[in-house]
């Protein structure tokens, strides 16, 4: 049952939308030359970024794109904190809430599906309601730093997409240790695809808290495959779709289509706690169970998370 789902899916996904596909190439700056991230460095990184910004919604305003153009050109706001930022296809950026070089207590942000530059807005809410709910002497990092596939794209299902992001969020995640030290605590908090990128990750990623929500599965069966040392979380709101996804992996065509084993499943492994009534979208919604529960992990709170 499962692999016939899954084969309607893939047949599903190959239809990718017409607009989608002929959008023409927006033009943009390459990204702002920056020297390496320490914290003497992060204010230089700010203003160089968010200069890059600026220029890259100048040539999206000059190619008649509206829409990117206001996008790029929020990004460029001085009280933006972005320690990258790529206007060229999709775009990308990695944006901080927070004062990072005074940081104890510090959260990365994984998006899933779907996250571009013109629906960051929506990746950053969530961010912004963690660092509410957080307080002092904490930061959120939003890392949008790799291309995410398109929620109908075969893309969505295989690995390929996190296998090349990966070595990024590694390499952001030894970039960001040289800012907040090693005594820093650390956790990763991946949503959807994100899990799939932050399971590809996982083994070498320096992070004290990996946490998976509403995953489709991150591309293994259990913990102790992902080869990790972080302690693993999982939760999926009640009224997530992603619980109807086939959790398996199939060969068609000669591609592995699929994530494995569901992260809560208790053969897994992973310490599944509570997220309430919410949907795919939820999980950092002001207010809710599962932003509660987050709070708890990055705070270190673990004895206050309520499990589900």
């Amino acid at each position: 049952m499962s692999r016939t789902l899954l084969a309607a899916l893939v047949t599903g996904a190959v239809v990718v939308p017409v607009s989608a596909a002929s959008r023409p190439q927006i033009p943009a700056p390459e990204p702002a030359d920056v020297a390496p991230l320490t914290p003497a460095t992060l204010g230089r990184t700010y203003e160089a970024n968010r200069a890059n910004a600026a220029e890259a919604a100048r040539m999206a305003a000059g190619h008649g794109d509206r829409s990117r153009a206001a996008a790029d050109r929020a990004m460029a706001a001085r009280s933006r904190h972005l320690l990258s930022f790529d206007g060229r296809g999709p775009g990308q950026a990695v944006e901080v809430f927070g004062d990072l070089a005074r940081a104890d207590r510090v959260a990365v942000l994984v998006p899933g599906s779907d996250t571009t530059l013109e629906t960051y807005d929506r990746f950053r809410a969530g961010a912004r309601a963690l660092h509410r709910a957080l307080g002092p002497r904490t930061a959120v990092v939003a890392w949008l730093g790799y291309e995410t596939p398109g929620t109908v794209s075969t893309t969505a299902l295989t690995t390929a997409r996190a296998e090349g992001a990966a070595p990024r969020l590694r390499g952001f995640v030894r970039e960001l240790r040289g800012v907040v030290g090693e005594s820093a605590h650390v956790s990763l908090l991946c949503h959807s695809y994100g899990t799939v990128v932050c399971g590809s990750a996982a083994r070498g990623v320096d992070v004290d808290e990996l946490v998976l929500l509403g995953s489709p599965g991150t591309g293994v069966d259990s913990v102790a495959r992902l080869r990790t040392s972080a302690r693993v979380w999982a939760a999926r709101g009640a009224d997530d779709w992603v619980a109807h996804v086939p959790h398996t992996r199939a060969h068609f065509f000669g591609t592995t289509v699929g994530f494995g084993r569901d992260p809560m499943n208790p053969a897994f492994g992973a310490h599944v706690f509570a997220a309430g009534r919410g949907g795919h979208s939820d999980y950092f919604k002001p207010g809710s169970v599962s932003l509660d529960n987050l709070a708890r992990i990055v705070l270190g709170d673990t004895s206050e998370v309520t499990r589900a």
